[in-house]
């Protein structure tokens, strides 16, 4: 009987003549990690389980957010302030209980994360910071496991699948420097991006455990959602890139990623919307908007110069005010403006201030 249901489910991937119970077993006996449950990783999961994957591991520390919803699909409204990786297996588990689901709600650190990944065959990387990209990929080098990689911003993703000599490092060995590449909630994306991405991935990945079809082992394909337009290049492996990894878990545990992915904290001067507010009203300012002069919302019921990050530098001598606040789309990039800014006046008499949550405190001003 259970045979009989196993064959009823997966009926129309075992008559595929390439694929037939040899790929669907093959799929039954793999082992797939999943990190990250956000915009990517829920697509991931919907169809590697609805696939017939045997086991399957989400490891995700966040709660679900109200923002996450117009494109992380496996939540919904009464899902808000739950961990994700909890209604994630929830709705999984209804969906196949065939599928072996286990979770870790913990964030993925360097002390875990060589015992996390060991245990699966093929990792999947749906995260969307560098400090997590670096670390998954330098783990899965040191242990020998595929990695199948996906990237999304505005109208358009990435997908690379790592293994055979391959690293995502022979593509990016450095991290990018401090809010020089934007993330989703400061560039924003189109929902159904992580969607077409996210199944790309699964893509990639049933054909790995399966050997039906051609990979991109050692290409990294690009999609715009936009034109439909779509390029692979070939990735050339690399003994610099290989040579940044760590030799072995001692070096790999020791390595400070946070620090590396120059994500550690820039102390300047922040103020909040409401002292923003009172300073505005007090006194004569520049209000400096640092993000790209595509971002949106603008600000339009603010006096203000639109100053792009990359070119503050070039155009400072335009900021004459003794007071200067820096504001960005969510307050990260406004700390890096205000911090560079003081380098290029060399401190003087001005107040320099970045404004605490971005555009986005302002909202429900604007």
């Amino acid at each position: 009987m259970e045979n009989d249901s196993f064959h009823e489910r997966y009926h129309r991937q075992i008559i595929l003549k390439e694929f037939g119970a040899v790929g669907q077993n093959r799929l039954k006996q793999a082992k797939v990690l999943v990190i990250g449950a956000g915009g990517l990783g829920c697509p991931v999961l919907l169809y590697l389980v609805a696939g017939g994957v045997g086991t399957i591991g989400i490891v995700d520390d966040g709660l679900v957010e109200l923002s996450n919803l117009h494109r992380q699909v496996l939540f919904n409204t009464s899902d808000i302030g739950k961990r994700k990786v909890d209604c994630a297996a929830q709705l999984l588990s209804k969906m196949n209980p065939d599928v072996a689901i286990l979770t870790y709600p913990d964030r993925m650190e360097t002390s875990n994360a060589l015992d996390l990944i060991d245990a699966y065959d093929i990792v999947i990387d749906g995260t969307d910071n560098f400090q997590s990209r670096y670390m998954i990929n330098d783990a899965c080098v040191l242990l020998n496991r595929p990695l199948i990689f996906g990237a999304i911003s505005r109208y358009e993703g990435q997908v690379a699948v790592f293994k055979d000599g391959f690293n995502y490092r022979d593509i990016f060995p450095q991290p990018p420097q401090e809010g020089e590449v934007m993330n989703c909630s400061e560039a924003g994306v189109l929902n159904v991006l992580p969607g077409l991405i996210g199944n790309l991935l699964v893509n990639e990945c049933i054909k790995l455990i399966t050997g039906i079809g051609d990979t991109l082992v050692g290409k990294l394909q690009t999609y715009n959602m936009l034109n439909n337009g779509s390029f692979t290049i070939e990735i050339t492996s690399t003994l610099y890139g290989s040579s940044l990894i760590p030799k072995n878990r001692e070096s790999f545990e020791a390595t400070d990623y946070h620090y590396l992915c120059n994500a550690k904290e820039i102390v300047v001067n922040e103020l909040s919307k409401d002292e923003l507010l009172t300073l505005l009203n007090e006194e004569e300012i520049d209000l400096i908007d640092v993000r790209e002069l595509s971002e949106q919302p603008t600000l339009n019921g603010f006096n203000h110069l639109r100053i792009p990050l990359a070119s503050l530098e070039k155009h400072a001598s335009l900021i004459k005010k003794d007071t200067v606040v820096f504001v960005c789309q969510s307050g990260k990039r406004s700390k890096l403006a205000a911090r560079r800014f003081e380098e290029i006046i060399n401190q003087g008499n001005r107040r320099v201030f970045s404004l605490e949550g971005g555009v986005l405190s302002l909202i429900n001003t604007i």
